[in-house]
């Protein structure tokens, strides 16, 4: 079992920057490809960031690429994302997910462990 803890969030005004971190215990995460989803109010989970179980890959998702960057310390088992310049509309409840050996799945039905969420507030 895998236990993820997310931390970080707050309140940022439009244009500045926050970082997440995402630790785990109970297994390294060096053999599962972790991610970043995040859900609004009234909408639906949705992907951020990814990297495969290897770490040889990192996908973003489009409304983030070039702004969110994904990074993990496998020797501290913790996994974090950094966001510059923020938007209004980036703000939700940011989770991060585990799944073993996992490519690093847009999806969120593969990940099978789960944090309890940080909540990230953009200001305009």
């Amino acid at each position: 079992q895998v236990q993820l803890v997310e931390s970080g969030g707050g309140l940022v005004q439009a244009g500045g920057s926050l970082r997440l971190s995402c630790a785990a215990s109970g297994r390294s995460i060096s053999s599962y490809a972790t991610g970043w989803f995040r859900q609004a109010p009234g909408k639906e989970r949705e992907f951020v960031a990814a990297i495969m179980w290897s770490g040889g890959k990192i996908y973003y998702a489009d409304s983030v690429k070039g702004r969110f960057t994904l990074s993990r310390e496998n020797a501290k088992n913790t996994m974090y994302l950094q966001m510059n310049m923020l938007k209004p509309e980036d703000t939700a409840v940011y989770y991060c997910a585990a799944e073993y050996l996992g490519l690093g799945s847009r999806d969120p039905g593969p990940y099978r462990y789960w944090g309890q969420g940080t909540q990230v507030i953009v200001s305009s």
